[in-house]
C-alpha cells in the first residue's frame, strides 16, 4: 500500500465536502477499500474517496460529474444534511525533484501515495468542519450578545423565557457539534504506519491552523456554555420571585378576606 501511486498526473485536485451531520459508512466496505478509518476507496475513473463519518466527503483526483455520483449514492446514507455544503479545495502538485511542502496554492509532494493522500484528506476534512462550526458559533454569539447587553444595560433579558431557552438550545447543540464530533487534536491513523509523514501533517497543521482554530473554538464554547447557565439561572431566578410573589398575594388576599369576614361577624 505504501508505494502504491494515486495518479501519474503533475496536478490533481482535492475536494472536501461537508454533506451533512453523520455519514453511516456502515456496509459500505470493500474488498478493494483502501483505508477503513476514514474509510476510502476509488472511484470514477482513476479518483479516491475518503469518507469521515462526521459528515465530510473527500474526493481525490475526479470530474464534477464522478463527484456528484459520489454524492448522489450517499443520499441516503447523510444524516442531518446541510445546505449550502462547506466546501473546500486544493491542489496537489506532484514534484518528484521538490521536498514535500506546502506552496502557494499547492501541496507539493515526491510521489502520491495513499498514506499522503488520507493524511492531505484529513486536514482538509477537518478544515471544512472547522469552518462550518465557526459559522455556528459566530450565529451564536451574534444572538448572546444583544442578550448580554440588554441584560447589562436595563438589567433584564429581552424576549420572553421561551425565548431565552431556545437560544439556550442552540448554544447546546452548537457546543454538542463542536465538542463531540471532531476530535482535532488527535493525529490521522496513518502516521502510526508512516511516522515519516509526521513533518507533512505538521505543516498541513499551520497552514490550516488547526490547532489554533480548535483552540479559539474551545473558548468560544467555553463562553457560550457559561452564558447558557447565566441565562438558565436569570430564568430560574425569576420564576422563584414570581411564585414567592404569587404566594405573597394569596396570603394578603386570605388575610383580607378574613378580615372582612370578622367585620361582618
Amino acid at each position: 500500500m505504501n508505494d502504491f501511486p494515486v495518479t501519474h498526473e503533475r496536478r490533481i485536485t482535492v475536494r472536501a465536502l461537508l454533506l451533512g451531520d453523520r455519514i453511516d459508512t456502515a456496509g459500505l466496505e470493500r474488498n478493494d477499500v483502501l483505508s477503513t478509518l476514514p474509510l476510502a476507496f476509488r472511484a470514477g475513473a482513476k479518483g479516491i474517496v475518503a469518507l469521515f463519518r462526521y459528515g465530510v466527503a473527500v474526493m481525490v483526483g475526479m470530474s464534477p460529474l464522478e463527484e456528484d455520483e459520489v454524492i448522489r449514492r450517499l443520499n441516503g446514507r447523510i444524516k442531518g444534511p446541510i445546505q449550502p455544503r462547506e466546501e473546500e479545495s486544493v491542489q496537489i502538485e506532484i514534484a518528484p525533484d521538490k521536498d514535500d511542502q506546502i506552496a502557494p496554492g499547492a501541496i507539493v509532494v515526491k510521489a502520491l501515495t495513499i498514506e499522503h493522500t488520507l493524511l492531505i484528506a484529513d486536514a482538509l476534512a477537518t478544515s471544512v468542519v472547522l469552518a462550518h462550526d465557526e459559522k455556528n458559533v459566530a450565529t451564536v454569539f451574534d444572538v448572546i450578545q444583544p442578550i448580554a447587553q440588554e441584560l447589562a444595560d436595563r438589567g433584564r433579558t429581552p424576549g420572553g423565557r421561551r425565548a431565552i431557552l431556545k437560544h439556550i438550545g442552540n448554544a447546546l447543540l452548537v457546543q454538542h457539534r463542536v465538542s463531540g464530533l471532531v476530535a482535532v487534536a488527535e493525529k490521522p491513523d496513518v502516521l502510526w504506519e508512516r511516522p515519516d509523514l509526521e513533518r507533512l501533517y505538521a505543516r498541513l497543521e499551520d497552514e490550516y491552523e488547526l490547532k489554533e482554530r480548535a483552540d479559539v473554538l474551545t473558548r468560544k464554547l467555553t463562553v457560550i456554555s457559561d452564558s447558557a447557565k447565566a441565562f438558565a439561572d436569570i430564568i430560574d431566578t425569576e420564576r422563584s420571585l414570581r411564585l414567592e410573589l404569587i404566594i405573597v398575594v394569596l396570603i394578603a388576599v386570605e388575610i383580607v378576606i378574613a378580615g372582612f369576614q370578622l367585620l361582618v361577624r
